[in-house]
């Protein structure tokens, strides 16, 4: 496994324990003025905040210069600190609430950014499913030694404050990283020109299904949720021991969810999904609560390794992948706060029978929406496949193809041999570099004039045009 690889899962990793610790942190200090209903209210309007977040970085991304991006990332690091100690301070409602509302907007733009640098840092695509598993498990290790080994809430503070500085460091680094490899620019011109509007609709339907198909099972993973925060400020002390739970399931279905290059994955949620439901449904009937927690840390680092893969994956054959990447979580936060009152009805109401109706129509609406995404995304990576298969047996072979590059933009024989390696193989700069002998600096500007003369923008908008155009 690449460096690269190690640190994107470190930097998940990193966010997840800041998400999960700062969410933590929140209820507690919002909990002591609010009741629980109140309170698992505020929880789910933070993540909503959160999802704008998501929503806001690709605008922050694509239309700040590279000295804009990195003075923002600064800022954020500062307001992040601030409002860490403000609520753990938390002088009054309206101030917790306020700062808890910011803490997580910010939350939310660093998040879009950690798993769109995630999928750019990441070359294996058939480990994707495992990579984030361990990222997501290492989070929640991250979270259990800060709550169980650190008994102070300023230390524990203190340590959220000092890995929001790494993270931004890290996501600094994967910024550079990235930018001098230039994968993070959009398509080029030439090759989207020749997408039309039916071809766009066949690859964006496939995200909008899967989009839909999250935030109705966040419905049900929320209402799990909710009823264990709710239990929580009641007084019920569940302990930290269960997360690890969370941890296990996270590697559990990192492992099961890359068998077969994912091939059953879809079919591997839908059965945790059916165990949840039949959870929630047993809770209603008066079941024993600690089902309802031993369901929800099981299938819960199942769902969240599955909506985080799921639209990685997806964002890589997409135009805007900065919006995509993140999509899984945003969606998960907007089903929570637009759900939220909803939810809570359902924990409280006397009616079992209605609410074990709600449930079991929620979950045939998931089995529709799932067969429909399993089917669309199928057809998708089949006409991909043929596409590709198509272009590998065009008239012109590898060989004869650099040749038609080399004379049609007037490339030299050097910028021949990188483009050979931009288009033909997975190497980064460095290693291009390397194995052409030539300094990181040199190969660089070598790379520069092959996209200036090709009229591309990026390694990703070479290899479309390298593949479309010239292969086929």
């Amino acid at each position: 496994m690449k460096t690269t690889s190690i640190r994107a899962m470190f930097m998940l990793g990193i966010f997840t324990f800041l998400f999960l610790g700062s969410e933590y942190l929140y209820v507690d200090m919002i909990a002591m003025t609010a009741g629980g209903n109140k309170t698992v209210i505020v929880q789910n309007y933070a993540l909503g905040m959160s999802a704008l977040g998501f929503f806001l970085y690709p605008l922050f991304h694509r239309f700040l210069g590279v000295l804009a991006q990195k003075i923002g990332m600064i800022l954020m690091t500062l307001i992040s600190a601030v409002c860490l100690v403000l609520i753990l301070i938390h002088p009054s409602y309206t101030v917790t609430l306020g700062t808890g509302m910011l803490l997580f907007l910010v939350w939310g733009v660093l998040g879009g950014a950690v798993h769109y640098l995630f999928i750019r840092l990441v070359e294996n695509e058939d480990c994707l499913a495992r990579m984030v598993g361990i990222s997501y498990a290492l989070g929640i290790l991250f979270q259990f030694v800060n709550n169980n080994l650190i008994h102070s809430d300023m230390v524990q503070m203190m340590i959220l404050v000092f890995c929001s500085l790494i993270l931004f460091g890290l996501v600094l680094w994967a910024e550079k990283n990235t930018q001098a490899q230039n994968e993070d620019a959009q398509k080029s011109d030439a090759v989207r020109e020749d997408i039309d509007s039916g071809e766009k609709w066949q690859k964006i339907l496939p995200g909008i299904l899967l989009a839909l198909l999250v935030a109705l099972m966040a419905c049900i993973f929320s209402t799990l949720d909710n009823a264990i925060t709710m239990r929580h400020v009641e007084g019920m002390d569940i302990g930290q021991w269960p997360r690890l739970f969370l941890a296990l399931s996270g590697l559990i279905a990192g492992i099961l969810f890359d068998i077969r290059k994912r091939k059953h994955m879809n079919m591997l949620m839908y059965y945790i999904m059916m165990l949840s439901v039949i959870c929630v449904v047993v809770l209603k009937a008066g079941g024993p609560f600690i089902l309802g927690l031993v369901v929800f840390y099981l299938s819960s680092g199942f769902f969240v390794v599955f909506f985080t893969t799921s639209f990685m994956a997806y964002a890589r054959r997409m135009d805007i992948p900065e919006l995509w990447a993140g999509m899984g979580r945003t969606m998960n936060n907007i089903s929570a706060v637009v759900l939220t009152h909803c939810s809570v009805a359902l924990l409280t109401s006397e009616n079992n029978v209605t609410a074990i109706i709600l449930v079991l129509v929620l979950f045939v609406a998931i089995s529709v929406i799932l067969i429909a995404y399993t089917v669309r995304i199928s057809a998708l990576d089949e006409a991909e496949s043929e596409e590709q298969k198509q272009c590998i047996t065009g008239a012109a072979t590898p060989e004869e193809a650099l040749q038609i590059m080399a004379e049609r933009f007037s490339l030299t024989e050097r910028e021949v041999e990188v483009l050979d390696k931009l288009v033909n193989t997975e190497e980064s700069i460095q290693e291009i570099a390397d194995a052409l002998f030539l300094s990181r600096r040199t190969c660089q500007r070598r790379i520069s004039s092959i996209y200036e003369k090709v009229g591309v923008k990026s390694r990703m908008g070479l290899y479309q045009f390298y593949i479309e155009k010239i292969l086929r």
